[in-house]
Formats: C-alpha cells, sequence, structure tokens
C-alpha cells in the first residue's frame, strides 16, 4: 500500500483513538499525615473532587487536545456516574458507547498525598464487569489506534483480550498499554501474551521494573525491547526514555513547580499518543508528552489542567516552538 492510500484510508476511519476502561471519580484529600492512627479525627488542609481512573482521564485529555476519541466504560446510576460522565460530555470525547449499569455504583480513588509520595485506595465499582463479550468490535476498529490502561483492576476483560487485540491488529490498528499498578503485585495473568502483540508499552520507572522482573531500567529495557517494538517509560523530573529496537534515547523532562502529580502519567500519555497518531517521531511524541504531563500538574487531579482551557491554550502556545507543533496550531 502506498502512502498516499494509507493516508487515505486512515482518513476514512470515525476516529484516531478509541479506549475501553474504567470511569471513575477521585477524591483527594490533603495534608493528612502518611502514618495515620485509628479511632482519631485526622483533619486534611484541602480536599478536591476530580474526574478518575487512568482510562477516563487518557479519554478526556485525548480530547481536549483535539484527538477524535472514542471511549467505551461503564458507570453507575448513581449521582458519581453522573458528575463523571459530565466531565467526559465536557472533553468531546464520544460516549455514544458508555453504559449506565442498573443497580451498580460507580468506582471511586481515594487519594492522600504526601508530597512525593501517596495513599490510593480504591472501591473499583462497575469497573471490573466490562468484558470483552459486550464489545462494539466495529466501534474499536473504525480507529487508527486503541489503547488500554488500568489493566489489572479490568479484571472482566482479562479472558478475551488476547484475542481483542489481534483482531484489532488484523483491522490495521496499532496497539499501546499502559498497565498501571497491580494491586495483587502479581504482575502475570494476561499481561505476558499481551506484551506480544502491542506496539506501544508506556509503563512508568517502577512499572516497568515489576513487569520485567529486574532490579535496573536498563535491564528491564534490554528484557522487554525483544517483544515490544516500543516502549515509552515515564520517569517524572528526568524526563522519558524510549527504547526502540536496540535504541535507547533519554527525551528531558519540562520542569515546572507541580501543584499535584495526580494523573500526570495519564496526561503524558495523551500527549505521547496523541502525536504518536500523527505519525511522529517516537521522541518528538515524548516531548509532546512531557509537556501534556508538565501541564497537568498544574491542577489537582489529572484533568483540571486541561479543563482550564485559558491554561490549557496559554501553556501549550507557550511551549510549541520546540514540541507542540505536532499536538495543534500555534
Amino acid at each position: 500500500m502506498g502512502l498516499a492510500e494509507s493516508r487515505l484510508d486512515r482518513s476514512k476511519k470515525r476516529f484516531d483513538i478509541t479506549l475501553a476502561g474504567e470511569t471513575n471519580l477521585d477524591l483527594i484529600l490533603y495534608g493528612l499525615p502518611e502514618q495515620m492512627p485509628v479511632e482519631r479525627e485526622l483533619l486534611g488542609t484541602d480536599f478536591r473532587m476530580t474526574l478518575g481512573g487512568s482510562s477516563s482521564i487518557l479519554a478526556h485529555n485525548l480530547a481536549t487536545l483535539g484527538v477524535r476519541t472514542g471511549f467505551v466504560s461503564d458507570v453507575g446510576e448513581d449521582e458519581m456516574g453522573e458528575i463523571a460522565l459530565a466531565r467526559l460530555s465536557a472533553s468531546g470525547a464520544d460516549l455514544s458507547q458508555v453504559s449506565r449499569i442498573k443497580g451498580a455504583t460507580t468506582g471511586v480513588t481515594v487519594l492522600l498525598p504526601h508530597g512525593s509520595r501517596r495513599h490510593i485506595l480504591t472501591h473499583p465499582g462497575v469497573m471490573t464487569e466490562l468484558s470483552v463479550e459486550r464489545l462494539d468490535l466495529s466501534y474499536l476498529e473504525d480507529s487508527r489506534h486503541f489503547h488500554l490502561s488500568s489493566l489489572f483492576l479490568q479484571t472482566g476483560m482479562h479472558a478475551g483480550l488476547p484475542e481483542l487485540f489481534e483482531r484489532l491488529r488484523a483491522a490495521g490498528l496499532t496497539l499501546s498499554l499502559d498497565t498501571n499498578d497491580d494491586p495483587s503485585g502479581q504482575w502475570g495473568g494476561v499481561l505476558d501474551p499481551l506484551l506480544d502483540r502491542i506496539d506501544v508499552l508506556l509503563p512508568n520507572e517502577e512499572e516497568i521494573l515489576r513487569i520485567a522482573k529486574k532490579d535496573t531500567l536498563e535491564a528491564a529495557l534490554d528484557v522487554l525491547s525483544k517483544r515490544v517494538p516500543l516502549i515509552v517509560v515515564k520517569c517524572g523530573k528526568r524526563g522519558a526514555v524510549i527504547q526502540e529496537g536496540q535504541h535507547r534515547e533519554w527525551v528531558a523532562p519540562l520542569l515546572v513547580e507541580p501543584i499535584d502529580t495526580i494523573g500526570a502519567g495519564d496526561s503524558f500519555n495523551a500527549g505521547f499518543l496523541s502525536s504518536y497518531v500523527k505519525g511522529e517521531s517516537p521522541r518528538r511524541s515524548a516531548a509532546v508528552g512531557n509537556v501534556t504531563g508538565a501541564l497537568s500538574t498544574l491542577r489537582t487531579g489529572g484533568t483540571e489542567a486541561f479543563r482550564d482551557e485559558t491554561l490549557r491554550r496559554q501553556f501549550l502556545r507557550e511551549h510549541c516552538r520546540d514540541n507542540m507543533s505536532a499536538l495543534m496550531p500555534c
């Protein structure tokens, strides 16, 4: 297939990126001690409620960046589900495949930040109920790329994921995966067969060590690069490292004074994937990811900086000369 014909085929797709994953709310309580005694009234210094769930944060932020985004998810028939859907809808993501499950509750995560560390407490709600059998495959296939986040929270999909990935690959989509944390600590099961079926792996530094069962980033990249064509590791203030085949390259971070790092990794994914699906190089895509990840830290939660249109446009305009022309016009 020639390049012009390939571009024409992509232009016929309804979406740039489709996702299937969890939607929940993040309840963020600041100012509590890391060691908390029981049976005591502990007073926080601030509280925020934001859109949560790695999948829904990514879908939201992709859509605000102008990416044609299709999202498949479940919420409960409750007020938290209504709030989450209102936030997602305002982003411009397509929610025609989001279901409200009668009698069920929307998931919720309570986050207790302690400087660079935080407690993360999650009630899954309906996020474990979504299954591959319920997915509209024609909807997912009407896209150039498919992404999966929160692999270990979405237990209802595990049985069918390898076959789903094979079908999407056969339909011409590229595939990416961000496992996020594994609450069981096992880092196994369905993950192993998926590694041989994806184009891009997007872990943070701690996650890749656990995935590869290695003690150093270099050793983990050596092992996984034999199975995954492109690995992009989020390393916080150190930037990002790209492993493409045998080529390894660091991409410098965009340093800002952060207010909150919750959702910064998902926001990096939004910038990276928005550039990647347009055919930009891994290095350029990672540079875009560093910018959108930095933007996220300027407000609480993973989506608030993207919801603030003035902040978002000003920040991207300020940094677009070097990194952002692949993402949006300056």
